[in-house]
């Protein structure tokens, strides 16, 4: 004989040690604020009887509900952590969807390149922002023709190449620039904006540069 029946039977009735969710109608959630369905780990996590009474362990009961147990509820319920539907990109930073902006500073390269290879994105992405973690100014990164090719990345005009600071700023008409690379693969900002105004320079450059040159080994080389 069963001593408990958990995740089917579609009855939710813990007198009887019945654990289902699955059924109509249900909409038993943990309490204490939280709103998520249970799933039957949820539910039994939920019937869990504490014989101490001490304030800290009910706080510590919470606490694990709020930091574990609630993501088994929501992921058994169909609510997803994070938004998964997303496209692998998004025109938020540019209408070309070339450029790309990174939150967070990861590695990214293989994983662009696979993700490029995979979903036959195209146009492909151009140049890649992110916020330096020391400076705080942004970083504006031309992106390699492959992961192992250091040499043949995606750079700003190359009349911006190897200036810094006003004479870069000077020269490009974009305020707050620290430096361009001489190579032009990389470049710096002191705002986000800037640094977005010196990706679509670079774009820019790319398109005046693909109406005079045809078959470039670059990824689409400015020069």
């Amino acid at each position: 004989m069963l001593d408990a029946v958990l995740d089917v039977g579609g009855v939710y009735d813990p007198s009887r040690d019945r654990y289902d969710h699955h059924q109509k109608g249900f909409d038993e959630a943990f309490g204490h604020g939280f709103v998520t369905k249970l799933s039957s780990a949820g539910l039994i996590y939920k019937e869990l009887t504490l014989e101490e009474t001490h304030p800290d362990v009910h706080r510590l009961y919470i606490a694990i509900y709020k930091s574990f147990m609630e993501a088994i509820d929501a992921i058994d319920n169909g609510i997803n952590q994070f938004d998964t539907d997303q496209p692998p990109r998004d025109d938020d930073a540019d209408p070309s969807g070339e450029i790309m902006v990174l939150k967070r500073l990861r590695p990214w390269k293989l994983h662009l390149f696979e993700l490029e290879e995979e979903l036959k994105i195209n146009p492909s992405i151009k140049y890649v922002l992110y916020q330096d973690d020391r400076s705080k100014h942004w970083r504006v990164q031309g992106v390699a023709v492959s992961p192992d090719r250091f040499e043949k990345q995606e750079a700003s005009s190359i009349s911006m190449a190897g200036l810094r600071d006003d004479e870069l700023s000077k020269e490009s008409g974009i305020p707050g620039c620290v430096f361009v690379h001489m190579s032009g693969f990389i470049g710096g900002n002191q705002t986000y904006d800037g640094a977005l105004a010196m990706a679509r320079a670079g774009l820019n450059a790319i398109v005046k540069f693909k109406t005079t040159q045809v078959g470039s080994t670059h990824r689409d080389m400015p020069y």
